[in-house]
This record gives structure tokens, C-alpha cells and sequence, in this order.
């Protein structure tokens, strides 16, 4: 057999090869499991985003229940030196009553605030145990799967090894250069030899110069013009 018609036999090899790896890749358990994971590595991250916000919440709590602190001990000072000396106008009672009121808004100003942020923890806490729940019901549904999946992919393994192990015997007593421009032509063209139809390529159907079509005929290696592939006569 020539250097072209044993890289056409490798070629039957490699595409056969080819093919079981992109099925093991495109198996539909594959895909249900690779959902699974997205899904579960989705909602391991909305749990931080939610764990985040309740941290940043439980420091503002804090910060808010120092400030509503401050402002009643500031209530206190104020009532304090009202009591030791009353206001002697109406000016100084007026501006008495208004920090007083300043102060006294303050708090409650606070204490709304507590209030929703109280109420938003409380959400996040339950968001949370929502996505602990289905997180756990699909990790569930991903063991069973991924136990019946390596099963599947152990036996898909066993028939991919014995079809390269075809391949790499199907490459002794073929040329390295032969095998290096195989290799480069697959890179941009799968498979890399074409069959010579007529006066056309059989890979991409473009027609040939008559010169071209007389040296592959002649057993001579051609490359197809339009889509590089090596061309063979059969």
C-alpha cells in the first residue's frame, strides 16, 4: 500500500475514534450532569451573596444600635441641663424643644431602620433555606445520576481505548511527514484526506485544475486548493 492509502486507512481509525470521543462528550447523561453541576455551583453562590448581605446587615444592626445609644444618652445630657436651668425666654425653650424633637426623630429614624433590616434578614434567612433545600434535593438527583453515569463512562472508556490502540497501529509504517500533515490538516479540516469524485474534491465539492486531478490520480500528495485537505484517488 502507498503512504496515502495507509494514511486513508488511519484515517478510518481516527474519525471512528473521533466519534466515540465527541458522543462520550455530547452523552446525555453528560449534559443532565454538567446542568446539575452549573445549577448547584449557582446556588453555592447565591448562598454567599445572601450570607454577605446578612453579615453586612448584622454590622450595620450593630452600628445603628450604638447611634440610637448615643442619641438617647444625648437625650439624657439634654433633659439633664434643662432640669439644672430652664430656659429664661421663649427663644431658649423653642430651641430646646427642637433639639429635643431633632433627637427624638433621630431614634425613631433608627429604630425604622432596625425594624427593615430586621425583616430583610429574616427574608434572606428563609432565601437561604430555600436553596439549601433544592441545593440538596439536586445534589440528591446528581449522585444517583453521576453513579449512573460512570458506569456508562467506564464501558465508553473501555471502547475509546481500543479504538486509539486501533489507531496507533493503523499509524506504524506510515511516514512521520505524512502523519505531521495529517495532524496539521486536522487542526482546520476533519477528515483530513478527501476522496478524489470525478474531477472534484470530495471534501469541500470544489472542482480541480485538470493538473491537479492527473497528479492525485498519479498517486502524487495534492492539497485541495479550497480546503487543504490531502486528496487520494481510491
Amino acid at each position: 500500500m502507498s503512504q496515502l492509502e495507509l494514511l486513508w486507512d488511519y484515517q478510518q481509525a481516527d474519525v471512528e475514534a473521533e466519534r466515540q470521543e465527541n458522543a462520550m462528550k455530547r452523552s446525555p447523561t453528560r449534559q443532565r450532569l454538567l446542568k446539575y453541576q452549573e445549577y448547584l455551583r449557582e446556588q453555592k453562590a447565591a448562598n454567599a451573596r445572601l450570607e454577605e448581605e446578612v453579615h453586612a446587615m448584622g454590622d450595620r444592626m450593630d452600628a445603628l444600635k450604638d447611634a440610637i445609644v448615643h442619641t438617647e444618652e444625648q437625650l439624657r445630657a439634654l433633659h439633664d441641663r434643662f432640669e439644672a436651668k430652664r430656659p429664661e425666654d421663649s427663644d431658649g425653650m423653642q430651641n430646646y424643644i427642637q433639639e429635643t424633637q431633632r433627637l427624638l426623630q433621630n431614634v425613631s429614624g433608627y429604630e425604622q431602620e432596625v425594624r427593615r433590616i430586621r425583616k430583610d434578614a429574616a427574608d434572606r434567612d428563609s432565601q437561604q433555606r430555600d436553596i439549601v433545600q433544592r441545593a440538596a434535593k439536586v445534589r440528591g438527583d446528581y449522585d444517583r445520576l453521576k453513579a449512573e453515569y460512570d458506569v456508562e463512562y467506564k464501558e465508553n472508556l473501555k471502547k475509546l481505548e481500543e479504538l486509539r490502540a486501533t489507531v496507533a497501529e493503523k499509524a506504524k509504517g506510515i511516514e512521520p511527514s505524512y502523519l505531521e500533515k495529517y495532524k496539521a490538516i486536522k487542526q482546520h479540516s476533519m477528515p483530513p484526506l478527501a476522496q478524489l469524485s470525478g474531477d472534484q474534491c470530495g471534501g469541500c465539492r470544489m472542482s480541480l485544475p485538470s493538473a491537479v486531478v492527473r497528479s492525485v490520480r498519479a498517486g502524487t500528495p495534492v492539497e485541495c486548493e479550497s480546503c487543504g485537505r490531502l486528496l487520494i484517488q481510491l
